[in-house]
């Protein structure tokens, strides 16, 4: 049996563009937590459920399940800085960003900049699936703001701009 190889995964999903989302939450100490993803799905308008996937060796996973309330930010066309540092590895992602804590779900960290739209959510199931968890969340309230999307393919982002002329800031 052949198995495809890790690089080869990567290589296959990074050839198609993709929107980039991050998600926060907080930790048992208060701190707010995030982390960068490009796996996220709609699973069902109702109830209105949406699906996460979150790497198991990531910092924020341990809160996530914790707390289990998290927001999900779909990034704008600025929103590659942050993006970036959500990636990263860094303990203090929030330095310098502004946001609010979440109204629908207590506390839940809303970021105030570089956001096309969020949802506040509440955790209902994680499931294990391989190295990854698929965290299922119910939205308990969203925001969509009239702005572009940022798209992530290949290693690069870029703005998507098949909204131009159809009311959505440039």
């Amino acid at each position: 049996m052949t198995t495809v190889a890790p690089e080869t995964f990567r290589e296959f999903f990074g050839s198609i563009p993709t929107a980039v989302a991050v998600v926060t939450t907080t930790g048992r100490d208060g701190e707010p937590r995030g982390f960068t993803c490009n796996a996220f799905s709609a699973i069902s308008p109702d109830p209105p459920l949406l699906l996460v996937c979150a790497d198991r060796n990531s910092r924020t996973l341990p809160s996530l399940l914790l707390r289990r309330a998290f927001a999900v930010h779909l990034l704008a066309d600025d929103g590659e800085e942050i993006a970036r540092v959500f990636a990263g590895r860094s303990q203090d992602k929030f330095a310098g960003l502004d946001w609010l804590p979440g109204e629908a779900v207590r506390g839940v960290p809303i970021l105030g900049s570089g956001v096309l739209a969020y949802a506040e959510c509440t955790l209902l199931r994680a499931v294990e699936a391989g190295d990854h968890q698929l965290l299922i969340g119910r939205m308990e309230a969203a925001r969509v703001l009239p702005r572009r999307p940022v798209l992530y393919q290949g290693g690069n982002f870029r703005a998507w701009d098949g909204l131009a002329g159809r009311g959505v800031q440039a």
